[in-house]
């Protein structure tokens, strides 16, 4: 009896190019995360807004990169850093996601630094400030598109002092990683320009009553009381401060993170004055104001810069991909790099080898409400900070990718 080989050959071999080809479309096939605080005092800034801003970028970008439908996924952190490293991880590792995004808080963004090296995947962060993102802790694989500490303390410091120079300063600093870096830049800028710091106290993330801390800032006697906060923390700061009267009695309350929804939660009565450090405000421009209504009639909010950064990230990390040819990580960075970034709120920034994409930043002030004409008209702009001074100089960065 015969025993015919060449077909079973055949078939295996047709079998393996089957496969090659599979693998090949696998391997093309984008699919990106959005890793987001959907739950807890960060929520309002990032949360469901971010993966919206995610949905607009891939519909900008045609809904297909390389041929294939851009995939979308999201998770909550609940900012801890298992829940969400172990959401990154299952994404990277069973999902197919090559690119995650938002992270919005500086803990858990350290902690993938080192989860998207081992895996060679790609994080662009967008509201975290801590330095060692872009110092000590950079990597090639992580990206900064937003804010960081060191600009929001120059900034606000810079900005603050045109109008009272020498001032004394006074910190509530929320107690973890982010919120120490952030104290301890604006301290920084401050003794640079002449100031003082006469104390701070440091309270939990997510606490209620602030009511002892408040009463030592205002007993300090400082010309400034700096909130080193963000999301509810910082309103419900600001309410009590304003129940106990301090900014009536002449010390000024300068939250050193602020968004249009903190503002629009307050009220202006509650925070004229008050300074802004952002890269994105909805009402500068026929372009941010085109997006911020697009985003508001999805969202019911008009966007926070957490929210419009997620959405220039993601474009540009999908303008890679299409130019790259591929998903690869390698070559997709490549292109990222070597691409000048270009939206409705980015005009040619690019992309420092720490990581930080360098676009300008700019200094804002609460309008009262006398001077606030129609809805949501909220901040006056009172400078552009050049993305090439608003960061921090790499001859002071610890990041070794920055050195000669």
């Amino acid at each position: 009896m015969r025993r015919i080989v060449k077909p079973a050959a055949g078939l295996a071999a047709a079998l393996a190019v089957l496969c090659q080809m599979a693998g090949a479309q696998a391997a093309d096939a984008v699919k990106i995360g959005v890793l987001t605080d959907m739950s807890s005092v960060y929520s309002d800034f990032g949360g469901k807004g971010s993966v919206i801003a995610a949905e607009l970028a891939i519909e900008d970008a045609g809904g297909k990169v390389l041929g294939q439908p851009v995939g979308l996924v999201s998770a909550d952190h609940q900012n801890k850093a298992d829940i969400g490293v172990t959401a990154a991880l299952k994404w990277f590792d069973d999902e197919g996601v090559q690119a995650l995004f938002d992270v919005s808080n500086s803990g858990i963004s350290l902690a993938l630094q080192d989860v998207i090296m081992k895996r060679d995947k790609i994080a662009v962060f967008s509201g975290a400030n801590n330095k060692s993102l872009t110092g000590d802790k950079c990597t090639t694989n992580g990206l900064i598109w937003g804010y960081d500490g060191y600009a929001l303390a120059k900034g606000n410091v810079e900005g603050i002092f045109k109008s009272n120079p020498g001032s004394s300063w006074f910190f509530l600093t929320v107690d973890y990683a982010s919120g120490h870096g952030l104290e301890g830049d604006t301290i920084s800028v401050i003794e640079k320009l002449g100031g003082t710091v006469k104390g701070a106290v440091r309270f939990p993330l997510g606490t209620n009553d602030f009511s002892s801390f408040l009463l030592q800032a205002q007993g300090s006697g400082a010309d400034v009381i700096a909130l080193v906060a963000g999301g509810s923390d910082v309103r419900n700061m600001i309410k009590q401060a304003d129940e106990f009267g301090i900014a009536q009695a002449g010390q000024r309350i300068a939250p050193l993170f602020f968004t249009v929804n903190d503002i629009q939660g307050l009220g202006l009565d509650a925070t004229r004055g008050m300074p802004v450090v952002a890269d994105f405000y909805w009402d500068q421009t026929d372009g941010t104001r085109a997006f911020a209504e697009r985003f508001k009639a999805r969202h019911g909010k008009v966007p926070t810069d957490v929210q419009a950064t997620v959405y220039s990230s993601v474009l540009h990390y999908l303008k890679a991909v299409e130019a790259a040819g591929t998903t690869r990580t390698q070559a997709v960075l490549a292109k990222m790099k070597a691409m000048p970034v270009n939206d409705f709120m980015t005009d040619g920034a690019t992309i420092r080898a720490d990581g930080r994409l360098m676009r300008d930043m700019y200094y804002f002030e609460v309008k009262s409400p006398a001077e606030s004409k129609y809805p949501l008209d909220y901040l006056a702009q009172k400078t552009t900070i050049p993305g090439a001074e608003a960061y921090r100089p790499a001859a002071e960065s610890d990041c070794p990718l920055l050195k000669p």
